[in-house]
């Protein structure tokens, strides 16, 4: 499965993935998970917000068990974040069946789709559809860097941007969701372990900063008469680095766009996207009031009109406890051992779907620590043991 999956999207220079919703690495993508279902005699189908659902057993019994992740990247990604968690659903499965497990519940494997909000700017686009948590006009409205639609994109991809939304029905078919995925730090190979328990998810959020300046010549100027956005623009990333070490946070500005975009122009607008996150609420105020402050300081002083938009939010999310014990006790059942809990600050389907459903995730081992990068890694080992603990995970939660 591994292998099947390597070469789709993968950018020849980078060496990353560029898998983006609703493009021709996604329909390979999903091409892909359909595949495997219907070789597994899964019953195949995709919701109305395009996630894809394999399943064993009668979805409409209810309490069902399901598991998965996502398949699309962000920009130059790596292998692991999103596919591991998807291609391990399908192991366990397989080894389930190789240990002819008794399974008294539905279970069911789930892609969800546009995950990294890659293209249109907004995290966990299908999940949060299906969730209620991003309405229809909303969602109408995201577009892309070319100005193309959401709706556009699903069209030209042959479903149907008319039928999203909410989706209670299917989320009341649930009694629990447990996404695998590859870690995001090195908390696991800090402690030795290769494979870990999901605490929380840190509240984290978007942020567009427009730095609106004038644009002019930029060999004929002084720099006495320029309003210039990217002085104020370099001056707030540099005050973002300040305020989250300050409140033991992490503030990135990690997308920027220029107007006029020229080497020999003055710009006249600098827009900087910030990603944030932070331990709980009060810090994450305290970093993002921080940084917006520092930056219409920054502006006033070179005559710069700044405008600062929230484009999304996800509070904190505490996973649901009592499924978060059962997963301890299933996995230190026959050895006395304790798997390691721990937090983490990126966001997740899981989480989204948390307000719902209950939800809980597993971590493999990242020895590098590495994630978004094409340098992201997990050995071959540790993904083994990954997809152990789920099956042994699926196994204790489907048959009772």
């Amino acid at each position: 499965m591994w292998r099947e999956l390597l070469p789709i999207g993968r950018h020849p220079d980078s060496r990353g993935y560029r898998r983006y919703a609703w493009t021709g690495a996604d329909a390979e993508c999903r091409s892909w998970f359909q595949e495997q279902a219907e070789a597994r005699g899964l019953a195949y189908e995709v919701d109305r917000n395009g996630n894809q659902w394999a399943w064993l057993g009668d979805p409409a019994a209810g309490d069902a068990v399901v598991t998965g992740s996502h398949l699309d990247s962000v920009p130059d990604g790596g292998a692991f974040d999103g596919p591991l968690g998807v291609v391990s659903s399908f192991a366990a499965l397989d080894e389930l069946r190789a240990r002819g497990a008794r399974i008294g519940k539905p279970l069911a494997i789930v892609n969800f789709g546009d995950e990294e909000g890659a293209r249109f700017g907004l995290a966990c686009v299908g999940s949060r559809l299906t969730a209620g948590q991003l309405t229809v006009e909303q969602a109408h409205r995201l577009t892309d860097g070319e100005g193309i639609s959401l709706p556009q994109a699903m069209e030209a991809a042959g479903y149907d941007p008319e039928a999203i939304g909410a989706d209670p029905e299917r989320l009341d078919r649930i009694g629990a969701f447990v996404e695998l995925h590859v870690e995001q730090g090195r908390a696991l190979d800090l402690s030795g372990d290769r494979v870990g328990i999901a605490s929380a998810i840190w509240p984290h959020g978007r942020w567009r900063f427009d730095f609106r300046g004038e644009a002019n010549h930029a060999g004929t100027t002084r720099l006495a008469d320029r309003r210039d956005p990217m002085l104020s623009y370099a001056e707030t990333v540099l005050a973002a680095r300040r305020e989250a070490a300050l409140a033991g946070a992490v503030a990135t500005f990690g997308k920027i766009s220029v107007e006029p975009n020229g080497v020999n122009a003055i710009p006249s607008l600098v827009r900087g996207w910030l990603d944030s996150r932070a331990a709980d609420q009060e810090s994450l105020d305290t970093v993002v009031g921080g940084i917006e402050k520092a930056a219409r300081q920054y502006a006033d002083a070179h005559g710069i009109d700044l405008d600062v938009v929230r484009e999304s939010f996800t509070p904190v999310v505490e996973f649901d406890h009592a499924l978060r014990d059962e997963l301890g006790r299933i996995l230190g059942k026959d050895t006395g051992l304790t798997v390691p809990v721990l937090g983490t600050g990126a966001g997740h389907d899981a989480g989204i779907l948390s307000g719902r459903i209950p939800t809980a995730m597993l971590f493999v081992r990242n020895p590098t620590g590495v994630s978004h990068s094409p340098a992201e890694f997990a050995a071959e080992n540790d993904c083994v043991a990954g997809v152990h603990a789920l099956a042994d995970v699926l196994e204790g939660l489907a048959r009772t």
